[in-house]
Formats: C-alpha cells, sequence, structure tokens
C-alpha cells in the first residue's frame, strides 16, 4: 500500500468511502502531497475527475456522504485564516497561496446549473459544507462571494426540495440580517411564505438569523400545517430570540398556541424549551415572568402557563412558598397583593388541590381555615372604591379599580380551595358570599363569580332558588330610612289635649283644696290620686309635642336604575345555569319573571335588556310551555333590537330549536326529511298549517340572517344552522348550499369564526352519516349553478366552481363515512350512485354548455358502486345518451374512458373502485388511462392560468426521500383539493388525505 506521505489521489477517494477511515488523516496526507507539487493543475483535474463519480450519485449511500465529508475536509485545510492582529496585505497574501480553494469553488459554481439534478444536489451540498466548515473569522474573495450568492439564490428556486434545502443551507452565512434590502433575507422569507415543501421551510427556520424584518415570519412558522415546522419554530424562538423582542400580544399569543396545539409534540417542546428559556430571562422569578405576560388582560393563558410551569416540578414540596410570602395566617397582607402574585397563589392552590390526597398536607399551608379567609375577603371586597363619572375619566384611579376587581376576582376563585367541611367556616363562608352579593358597592364584574361560589356550595336548587331571590329582594328593594312630617291636625289635636289637661288639673286641685277644707279626706285622697294621672297624661303630650317635625321610619324603597338591575338580572341568570335543566319553573322563579325578567326587556338601557333576553332564553330551557309563549317576543327582539341584543336572541332561539326541536310550536317530530319548503323543512310532518307557518318563518329569518352586513350576527346565525342541522333538527339542501357558498364567500375571508366553524361542520356533518351525503349530494347542482350564473359584480364570481365541485364529491366519498350504512334499502348504492345520475341528466338538459365539461369531469371523480345491479346498466344507458349527445372531443374521451372502466368493473368486480380525478384541458392530451397508469398530481387547471401543470413534473419535485425529507406517503388514488386548502387550514381540523398530497403533491 502506499505510504500516507505519498498518497495517491483515487486512493485517498476510495479509502475515504470507508466509515471508519480517519479523514482528517488522509486530508493531510494528500495536503502533504500537494504541497510538494510545483505544478498543481494536473492534480486540480485528477481531484475533480474522480469527485465526478460521488457528484453524479443523487442517493445519499453513505459512501458519497463519507467521499463529500472527506473533500470538504481536505479543501477547507486551505483556509485562510486572518488573525485579529494581521494587516490586511499579510491576509491577501494567505489567499493567493491557498489557490486550491478557489479552483473547487469555481468548478463547483460552473456545474450548478447542470441538467442532472443529482449533480445540482451535490453541489449546493458542497457549497453548504464548505462554508459551514470554515471558521468563524473565514475571509474569502469579494467577487467569490457574489458568485455564490448569486448561484444559491437561483438553486433555492430548483424544482427540488433537497437541492432547496441545501442552497437555503449554504446562504446561511451570506446573510445580512439588519440590511432590508439583503437578497438572502428576502429570498428566505419568500421560501418561508410559499415554499410547499415542509422540510424547506425547516431549513430556512434552522439558519434565518432573527431580526425585525424575519421575526413575523418566523413567528408565522408557529402556525404552520406541519407539525415539524411548527416545533422547530418555537425552538428557534427560545434559543435564538429574547423575550423583549416580542410583544406582550406575541407572547400570549404565541404561549396559546403552544399550550393548545394538536400535536403533543409541539406542546412539550412549549413546555420544556420556550418557557424555561424565558424563565431563565427574568432569572427564573416567576413573577416577573407574569407581568410580562400582563395578567389582567390574559388570565386564562398565564394560569395555563403556571400550570406548565408547575407540572414540570420535581415534587410537590418545592412548589411551596415558592414566589409567595404568606404571613403566619398564611394570607398575603393586603397591602403587598398584586395582580401577579394573587393570580401565583390561587394557580398553585388549584395545582395541589388537583393532586388529592397527595396536595392535601402542602395546601393546608398554602390556605388558611374558612373562617380566616371568609374575613380576609369580606375585608378586601369592601374596600374596593366605588367610582363616579369624573373618577372614571382618570386612568389611574380607573386602572386601580381595575386591578382590584382583578384581585378580587382571584380570591373570590381561591374559596374553591377551601376546606368547607367544618359547619362553622362553611356557614361564615356563606354567610360573607351573601352579604358581598348585598353590598352596593360589589362590582358587577364579580358578581357571576360571587353567585357562581354560593351555588356550588349549595346544592338543593330550592334552597339555591330561596336564598337569591331573598338576595334579590334586598337588593331590588333595600331598607331606607325616611323622614316622615307630622300632620297638623295631630299637632292641633295635641296642643288642645294640653289645654284641656291644665283645666282639668286645675279644677282638681280647687276641688282638692275644698275636700281638705271640709275635712273630707277620703275625698281628697281620690282627687289627689285624679291628679297624679291627669299630670302623667299631660307630661306625655308635652313629650310627644316636643318631638321634632319630621320622623324616620324605615320602608322598603324599590330601585331601578340599570345598576340594580344589572346586578339581579346577573344573579337570576347564574342561579337559573347553576340548576338542573329537568327542574320546571318554580312560582318562586315565575314571580322574578313577571317582576324583574320581563319588565327589563323593555328598559331603554341595551346592558339591561341584554342581560333580560339570556334571562328569558333561560328560563325557556326549563319549560317548553313558557318557551311556548315567550317564542314570539324573542323573534320580534331578533328582528327590532340592537345587533348584541339580536345575537343574544337568535342564540336563545337557537337553544330552543336544538333543545326542544320543532315541538316548540307545538309540533310533533317525527324523523329528520327534506321536503319543497324555499328555505328549509322541518325534520318531520307538520301536524298544524299554524305550526307549519311559524317554522318557515323561522327558519326564513334565519336564512336571510345569513346575508347581515353584521358580521357577529351572520356567524351567530351559521353557527346555529350548522348545529341544527348536524344535530338533525332541520334537514335542507338549500340552506346547506347556503352555507356552502358563505364558507367560499370572498366576503367573509376575514371572519376566521365563521370559516373554522363551517370547515369543521361540513367534514364532521359529511362524515356522520349516509343521510347527510344525501343531503349533500342534492345540493350540488343548486350550488354550482348559483356560482356558475353569478353576475360580475357578485363576489361569488371569484369563487372556482370547480374547486367547490371537488369538495362536494370528496365530502360525499362512501369511503369517509364513519359508520356503515344499516338501512337495506341503501345498501349497495351511494351517494355518488345519485349524483351521477344527476350530472348525466344536467348534461342532457343543455349538451353545448360551457359547464358540461365541468360536469363531465365530476363524472369521472366519482366513487361508484363496485355492485352489478339494475342502478348500474340505467347509468351506462345514460353514459351512452350523454355520449351521442356532447359534441367536445376532451368530455367524449373521458365518458368513454367511464364507460369502459363501468363495464370492465361489471365483468370483474373490483374489490376498491378506482378514484383517480382526471384533468380535463383542451391543452392536455390523451386523458391517462384510468386502471394501469399512476393518476396525475396538480393536472387541475388554474383559472388565471391557461395550461395544466404536467403530471411528470410534478411527480419529479416530489418523490425525493433522504433523511432530510419527510417520509413518503403511500400512492393514493386521487391527488389533491387545492381549491379550500387556506379555509381548511384555518379550520384546524384534518383533511388529512388531501391535505397531505397537497404537501407532497404541489
Amino acid at each position: 500500500m502506499t505510504a500516507d506521505n505519498d498518497l495517491e489521489i483515487k486512493e485517498a477517494f476510495q479509502r475515504a468511502q470507508k466509515s471508519h477511515s480517519n479523514k482528517a488523516k488522509l486530508a493531510a496526507s494528500l495536503k502533504s502531497r500537494y504541497n510538494k507539487l510545483e505544478d498543481k493543475t494536473p492534480f486540480h483535474e485528477e481531484f475533480i475527475h474522480y469527485l465526478k463519480y460521488a457528484m453524479i450519485i443523487y442517493k445519499r449511500e453513505p459512501a458519497v456522504e463519507h467521499i463529500i465529508d472527506f473533500v470538504t475536509k481536505f479543501a477547507v485545510s486551505f483556509e485562510a485564516t486572518g488573525g485579529e492582529g494581521q494587516e490586511e496585505e499579510e491576509e491577501e497574501e494567505q489567499e493567493d497561496d491557498h489557490p486550491f480553494l478557489s479552483f473547487l469553488f469555481t468548478f463547483l459554481l460552473e456545474s450548478h446549473n447542470a441538467n442532472s439534478h443529482a449533480v445540482r444536489f451535490r453541489v449546493c451540498q458542497l457549497i453548504n459544507k464548505l462554508l459551514g466548515s470554515m471558521s468563524e473569522n473565514a475571509q474569502i474573495d469579494d467577487d467569490l462571494f457574489d458568485q455564490i450568492h448569486e448561484t444559491m439564490l437561483i438553486r433555492v428556486t430548483d424544482k427540488f426540495p433537497n437541492i432547496r434545502i441545501q442552497a437555503a443551507l449554504a446562504m446561511a452565512r451570506l446573510q445580512e440580517p439588519q440590511n432590508p434590502d439583503c437578497p438572502t433575507m428576502k429570498a428566505y422569507m419568500l421560501i418561508l411564505e410559499n415554499d410547499s415543501n415542509p422540510e424547506v421551510r425547516r431549513a430556512v427556520l434552522s439558519c434565518i438569523a432573527p431580526s425585525v424584518i424575519s421575526l413575523p415570519k418566523i413567528l408565522k412558522r408557529t402556525r404552520d400545517v406541519k407539525e415539524r415546522v411548527r416545533k422547530l419554530a418555537y425552538e428557534v424562538l427560545a434559543e435564538k430570540v429574547h423575550m423583549r423582542a416580542l410583544t406582550i400580544a406575541q407572547r400570549v399569543s404565541l404561549l396559546q398556541q403552544g399550550l393548545h396545539d394538536p400535536s403533543e409534540v409541539v406542546k412539550d417542546v412549549v413546555k420544556s424549551k420556550l418557557l424555561p428559556a424565558w424563565l431563565r430571562l427574568v432569572d427564573g422569578k416567576v413573577l416577573d415572568l407574569l407581568h410580562k405576560l400582563d395578567v389582567e388582560n390574559f388570565t386564562e393563558i398565564t394560569s395555563e402557563v403556571l400550570h406548565a410551569l408547575f407540572s414540570r416540578v420535581g415534587s410537590l414540596e418545592e412548589l411551596q412558598q415558592e414566589g409567595l410570602s404568606l404571613d403566619e395566617r398564611k394570607l398575603i397582607p393586603v397591602e403587598a397583593l398584586t395582580c401577579e402574585n394573587v393570580l401565583y397563589w390561587r394557580a398553585l392552590c388549584e395545582f395541589v388541590k388537583e393532586k388529592g390526597d397527595q396536595g392535601e398536607e402542602i395546601l393546608e399551608q398554602l390556605i388558611p381555615e374558612a373562617v380566616i379567609f371568609a374575613e380576609y375577603l369580606y375585608g378586601y371586597l369592601k374596600s374596593i372604591p366605588m367610582l363616579g363619572q369624573d373618577q372614571m375619566a382618570d386612568d389611574q384611579q380607573l386602572d386601580m379599580v381595575l386591578s382590584k376587581e382583578f384581585i378580587g376576582k382571584q380570591l373570590i376563585l381561591l374559596v374553591g380551595c377551601l376546606d368547607t367541611a367544618e359547619e362553622g367556616g362553611r356557614k361564615r363562608v356563606l354567610a360573607v358570599l351573601q352579604e358581598m352579593l348585598v353590598l352596593p358597592n360589589t362590582p358587577i364584574s364579580l358578581i357571576s363569580l360571587l353567585v357562581e361560589r354560593l351555588m356550588n356550595m349549595l346544592k338543593d336548587d330550592d334552597r339555591r332558588i330561596q336564598v337569591i331571590a331573598e338576595i334579590i329582594s334586598e337588593v331590588r328593594e333595600p331598607i331606607v330610612h325616611v323622614s316622615e312630617p307630622i300632620d297638623e291636625n295631630e299637632n292641633r289635636r295635641i296642643r288642645v289635649k294640653l289645654a284641656e289637661g291644665k283645666v282639668q288639673i286645675m279644677e282638681a286641685k280647687q276641688a282638692l283644696e275644698d275636700a281638705i277644707s271640709a275635712q273630707d279626706f277620703g275625698r281628697a285622697a281620690e282627687l289627689k290620686d285624679r291628679i297624679s294621672e291627669l299630670e302623667g297624661a299631660q307630661a306625655q303630650l308635652v313629650a310627644e309635642a316636643a318631638q321634632p317635625s319630621n320622623r324616620e321610619k324605615e320602608v322598603r324603597v324599590e330601585k331601578s336604575d340599570p345598576e340594580t338591575l344589572l346586578k339581579c338580572l346577573t344573579m337570576f341568570v347564574e342561579v337559573m345555569k347553576q340548576m338542573n335543566i329537568k327542574k320546571s319553573i318554580s312560582p318562586a322563579i315565575n314571580a322574578l319573571i313577571e317582576s324583574l325578567v320581563l319588565p327589563s326587556i323593555a328598559n331603554p338601557n341595551t346592558a339591561v335588556r341584554n342581560v333580560a333576553v339570556t334571562c328569558l332564553g333561560t328560563c325557556a330551557l326549563h319549560s317548553k310551555d313558557f318557551a311556548n309563549r315567550h317564542l314570539v317576543l324573542l323573534l320580534q327582539i331578533s328582528q327590532l333590537d340592537e345587533p348584541k341584543v339580536r345575537i343574544n336572541a337568535v342564540r336563545a332561539l337557537i337553544d330552543q330549536l336544538l333543545l326542544n326541536g320543532l315541538d316548540i310550536v307545538g309540533q310533533s317530530t317525527k324523523a329528520p326529511d327534506d321536503s319543497d319548503a324555499d328555505a328549509a323543512s322541518p325534520a318531520g310532518e307538520v301536524e298544524s298549517e299554524d305550526g307549519q307557518s311559524t317554522v318557515q318563518s323561522i327558519l326564513t329569518m334565519l336564512a336571510d340572517f345569513l346575508d347581515s352586513e353584521d358580521t357577529e350576527l351572520r356567524t351567530e346565525v351559521a353557527e346555529g344552522l350548522a348545529k341544527l342541522m348536524y344535530c338533525g333538527r332541520i334537514s335542507s339542501p338549500k340552506l346547506l348550499s347556503r352555507l356552502l357558498l358563505l364558507w367560499y364567500n370572498p366576503v367573509t375571508e376575514d371572519d376566521t369564526k365563521l370559516r373554522h366553524c363551517l370547515g369543521v361542520f361540513l367534514q364532521l356533518y359529511a362524515r356522520e352519516s349516509r343521510a347527510h351525503q344525501d343531503r349533500i349530494e342534492e345540493s350540488f347542482l343548486p350550488t354550482i349553478r348559483t356560482l356558475i350564473q353569478a353576475p360580475a359584480t357578485s363576489p361569488l364570481a371569484e369563487v372556482d366552481s370547480a374547486n367547490v365541485a371537488e369538495l362536494l364529491i370528496e365530502l360525499t366519498r362512501p369511503s369517509i363515512l364513519n359508520r356503515p350504512v344499516k338501512d337495506a334499502a341503501l345498501q349497495g348504492l351511494s351517494a355518488h350512485d345519485s349524483l351521477a345520475v344527476r350530472l348525466c341528466d344536467e348534461i342532457l338538459r343543455d349538451p353545448k354548455a360551457p359547464e358540461v365539461r365541468l360536469y363531465t369531469k365530476c363524472l369521472s371523480c366519482l366513487e361508484l358502486s363496485a355492485e352489478d345491479g339494475p342502478h348500474r346498466s340505467d347509468l351506462l344507458l345514460l353514459l351512452k345518451e350523454v355520449q351521442e349527445e356532447v359534441k367536445n372531443k376532451v368530455c367524449l374521451r373521458v365518458l368513454e374512458k367511464m364507460t369502459s372502466r363501468l363495464k370492465c368493473e361489471s365483468k370483474k368486480n373490483p374489490t376498491l373502485p378506482d378514484t383517480t380525478l382526471q384533468a380535463l384541458d383542451e391543452n392536455t392530451g390523451d386523458v391517462d388511462d384510468l386502471n394501469t397508469k399512476r393518476p396525475r398530481r396538480g393536472g387541475r387547471t388554474k383559472p388565471a392560468a391557461g395550461k395544466a401543470r404536467k403530471g411528470s413534473k410534478a411527480r419529479e419535485s416530489s418523490e425525493e426521500s433522504d433523511e432530510e425529507n419527510i417520509p413518503d406517503t403511500p400512492v393514493v388514488q386521487r391527488p389533491s383539493r387545492r381549491g379550500k386548502a387556506a379555509p381548511a387550514d384555518k379550520t384546524k381540523q384534518d383533511l388529512s388525505t388531501l391535505l397531505d398530497q397537497e404537501a407532497n403533491g404541489s
């Protein structure tokens, strides 16, 4: 074997292929030989000659990877590194002494546009490894830098994901984060936003430098459709982005999305990396971290953050007293209470209480006895001031009161952690809660929590109603001391009696003297007693006359100001929510409805009316008769009142229909079915014309609200109708078509809640039952006709009807049903079989219409039943008739293929029907054979493009696989539905097959 100091290039490459070889030693030996050569050109040519053998291999073979690593080590050994104390001239001289590195870069840059994707991949990989292996203070020529930059910017748009990955990684050291015009940063952000391959997005995320420019794009990747991209985005934020670079809203949004992510892996990254990283930035002080998250406005997510932090602590003992300063009473001193420490206290107590017996001992050390805490709570809530109109304008005072209310809420929530098993403590807590509800300065924002805690301690519904009724009576009619003036007639009567008394006393004294003179001592004794009685009566009259002219007495005065009514209505609605829904309306509740709720419906204050409507709707859930009596009132409110109140009334109506169905208007419901009503039909037979008219008016009103300009009202109605249809309360293809068009309508693009709701509904509805698929199938043609006939000024004119048709076909596939069809009459037939007949009939109505091509394409996409029978024969006859009428050649070819497929299936009776989507376009050639060829991906035309994407190109860019790429997905028999990718993303549900195909196919 040749000695190392005389190592030949060929032998070096051969030995470098082996995994156990020392590549650094090989590189040093080859460098030693290189340095001895006077003429370097033959060495360069031979080295490149052997390198080309590795560069033409695309597969990530271990031997090839070892050679790439060896070449990198050898080339980097010539790297020009300048020390800090060296002059620029010395550095330039060093660069000139080692031409091999420049020669290798020049060769790679000349080869980057080779036809072979393997060569392009190896070029980008080598450039990436060379730049990455150079030292931190390495320098290259400016011209070479510009050439590498320009080349990688070209390769980062290559159609092969692996090449784009290596090009993106190679540009990592070429980026200028602070330069807004940096081409690399622009390319990175473009890739993050638009690249269809998740591994390319991950590669860019791993090397992009966070800056003011790139941070929004990095944050957006936390909402990526792929779990691995989201995971890496959170890791990058934890490792490279300081918390101060994010606004409070961005911090909270990150935590909310991460902790609620559907993937457990992403949740774990947030808990194990992002939160600890932020905690280290505040020196491990949890309260400081809470302060940077704004606990007052984002209480729920900050509570979840605390629970996540607590769950990572080794033992419960470590949590004890951590971050808290409790006094000897196990309380935070009132003057030391802050929003952060009281939230921490409450979250810690709840976390320990959830541990059950395991945390009971520690909980006793975190919270005092019930009596002590009740007095503490009562004292704090009484100290919350009431602000007048002038004080409300002072932002500082308003912030102070809001902070006190927040602290009060947390203290009320802590009541749930108290040990109320001891009777004395329990009674005192109940008394405090009742007293706080009666106090006039208790903020309305605390009423719901106080009532909820009170109801949790009172288990009997009758007792609950009695206590709340008494409290409402105390609040609504408090005892007031009233001054009552004394009547003048009464004064005159007293004066007359005083005068009469004086005369009688004088006469009695005169008679006494006469009796004494006559020595009639018996008579004198009687007169003396008479004088004493008269003087006593006289003294009483004098005392009455001496009293002030106004006297105070206690009377109950009814209050009707908005604050009082809101407080009473809030208490009433909370107790109704806590009651068992099966409990009927008692006389006490009925009295409150008559005296409080119904009068408040007509109150001029909007907030009072809104809560009153909520009370009315809640009461209606407990009594069908009550709901029927007040149905007209709710209908009037939903049409005439202000938007906020109308939404509440609509919500109450929909709740009634969900609970009682159409029986709310005295109609008996048998089974969901469709009728010929204009807007929708009840799920059963109508027994009364009046009932039918009422139901029709309700559903027509709800359907009209779908066109409302009020976004919240439109969303509420759409969500309600979706619930009613999913539960089977109503069944209407026309309403379903309205909801579909609303989902696609560009007007609702910014209405995230509406898009999310309808996206989830359509999937769940279609998968629930065969009957639901039949309704979707019946809505197919009305929906498509509406889109095709939409005028140019309508927003619906922008919707691609082909995408809508493709979605409806996917939703009606028999294979997506959660439960098999049990009805014997429906077995063997699918919604697609019925849809095929409808489409054929529609084509025969006007064979020359432009939409015939769309209907023909839809026919080729259907998943028809494999069983042979009369329906198959009828369909073949229809297809034959259609072929006779249709003149379009492309349509005819597809129809012929479909007919031959059906005949072939009739003979072979295959177990799995073909569900391939066919591309129909005048620019495409013959349609691929459905039974022998792999289906095209991405063959569907875009509306603005006149040319279909070639299937081979799509496959070529998506069928790569190595350790850096996502695993290959199994080949499916239908391509993706790209038309609604954005709304499907917003639903956060899994049209998993479709989205996976889209990610891989594009």
